[in-house]
């Protein structure tokens, strides 16, 4: 891609945003990156900032409504002040709900996963209803449940995030895991047993969360450009996002 941004993508707020993150996605060259996640869901979702309104229902997720304000690189705190705390690749609030994105690329297919849980995420601070979350940040912090593809800890985090600050703004939390599926990387072939696995594992992450306070849905981007209609450009930016991350 020529350009960092896809047209209607506002760049100013998108900068913003990606500096106070903290990633350093801008300046260390990352985001103009052949393999950068990060460009593709500022992309995809950047575009609805300005247009909230727009974007289309996120799958699994319909019941939540239509969205009142999307945004990206946003910050999902720990009751806590120290610390790192989650930053999600995207966010979107509707009447009753606040959706945090997590977007994949390439990272199933490249990065080896770890689990690592300091003392302070069992602090009893999630709740009664999170408990189907703890009990798999427990078994990974144990290497009892392993995952070759998820990133199943950052999931975890990023639904105690959610959860406390979807309390702070008295809406219900959800998490949405959005996944690219590249034919290849640096010129080697993914093969569809390798995104066969992906899939497993996110459905045996989703079952064993299922039914605590943090809804847990996911999708590929293949899917969800698929449900997107014509109205007011939406379907030409599907076809920009497609053409520019091999969609």
């Amino acid at each position: 891609m020529s350009e960092l941004f896809l047209p209607g993508v506002p760049a100013d707020h998108i900068r913003a945003r990606l500096k106070a993150a903290g990633g350093n996605e801008l300046d260390s060259g990352k985001l103009a990156s052949e393999e950068s996640s990060a460009a593709l869901a500022v992309n995809a979702f950047g575009w609805f900032i300005e247009r909230p309104d727009l974007l289309p229902p996120l799958l699994g997720l319909e019941h939540t409504g239509k969205a009142s304000q999307v945004e990206v690189e946003y910050s999902a705190r720990f009751p806590w002040s120290g610390g790192r705390h989650p930053w999600l690749d995207a966010a979107v609030t509707t009447d009753t709900h606040l959706i945090g994105v997590e977007s994949k690329r390439y990272e199933p297919f490249r990065d080896k996963k770890t689990a690592s849980f300091a003392e302070a995420y069992d602090r009893p601070v999630w709740g009664s209803n999170m408990e189907r979350f703890n009990f798999v940040r427990d078994q990974l912090r144990s290497g009892v449940m392993r995952f070759k593809y998820l990133d199943a800890a950052q999931l975890v985090k990023h639904a105690y995030g959610l959860v406390t600050e979807a309390r702070r703004q008295q809406k219900q939390p959800a998490l949405f895991y959005l996944f690219a599926e590249p034919s290849e990387r640096a010129g080697r072939k993914i093969s569809p047993e390798d995104h066969r696995s992906h899939l497993e594992e996110i459905g045996r992450f989703a079952a064993a969360v299922l039914g605590d306070e943090v809804q847990f849905a996911f999708s590929s981007y293949h899917e969800w450009l698929a449900t997107w209609g014509n109205a007011s450009g939406v379907r030409v930016h599907a076809d920009h996002l497609r053409r520019a991350f091999g969609l």
